[in-house]
């Protein structure tokens, strides 16, 4: 890929370890940054001195006041958020389980809430602007059926967007979000298969309709969410804040 020079900035990036965030971490290493790559599920992946391992529930305050304290002594700055570490289930709305839908929103929403807040302040206090980049979706501006506390965290993020967009641009901090369409990842898949079982299809049909749905005849790799992502992280993107981006293929245009 084409890099936006990165070198000497240091990226935090949620969900790092697979999908969508590992393609984000890889990009933005590929493009000189120091990357602290924040997981849940983090076992041997080993650290260096470009590449910071941490095993975080980013839905805990308490683990994410300590990540990023850790981030910061490890490099000695801060400067991009990349809020990728999110979730999905899948039910109609008269069937969704309550449990399910509080850790739907755990991490997708109160997890960019904790994570933004920590990160944001110590941003302020460095003086120096930086990057919030959140990682929202198409359902975050439109329904999607058997998707409902999915399509609700998401459409939270976006508003949180917004509002951290205002109250932050007095200190040079650009907030923005991605919105990708339907990507090629293990969650994907894992939705199609369960969506169709609640529907009565195969997995290899929704498939087909989601290919049916994108007017580039394709759905998205991670690596196209990926580009977006470093494009927000650099200085390219300077006079953009509290916008929600659509990488969708076209399936989505608002």
């Amino acid at each position: 890929m084409y890099c936006m020079d990165l070198s000497g900035k240091v990226a935090i990036v949620t969900g790092g370890v697979q999908g969508i965030g590992k393609a984000i971490v890889e990009a933005l290493v590929e493009c000189e940054a120091n990357v602290a790559v924040i997981d849940r599920d983090i076992h041997a992946e080993i650290s260096n001195d470009r590449v910071l391992y941490l095993q975080t529930d980013v839905s805990k305050s308490e683990q994410v006041e300590e990540m990023v304290l850790k981030v910061i002594e490890y490099f000695g700055r801060l400067d991009i958020l990349v809020n990728n570490a999110g979730i999905s289930s899948m039910d109609y709305v008269v069937d969704i389980k309550e449990n399910d839908w509080d850790k739907v929103m755990e991490v997708n929403a109160k997890g960019v809430y904790l994570c933004s807040q920590s990160v944001a302040r110590f941003l302020k206090n460095q003086g120096q602007g930086g990057k919030i980049i959140n990682i929202s979706s198409q359902a975050g501006k439109n329904g999607y059926r058997l998707m409902g506390s999915y399509v609700a965290s998401k459409h939270a993020v976006l508003g949180f967007t917004k509002v951290m967009a205002l109250e932050l641009a007095k200190d040079q901090i650009n907030v923005n979000a991605v919105c990708p369409g339907i990507v090629e990842t293990d969650m994907k898949r894992n939705e199609r298969v369960i969506g169709g079982e609640l529907r009565g299809l195969h997995a290899e049909a929704i498939k087909e309709e989601d290919f049916s749905q994108v007017p580039l005849g394709r759905t998205a790799t991670p690596q196209d969410i990926a580009h977006v992502v470093v494009f927000l992280a650099s200085k390219y993107s300077d006079y953009m804040t509290g916008q929600g981006i659509n990488v969708t293929g076209g399936m989505t245009m608002n």
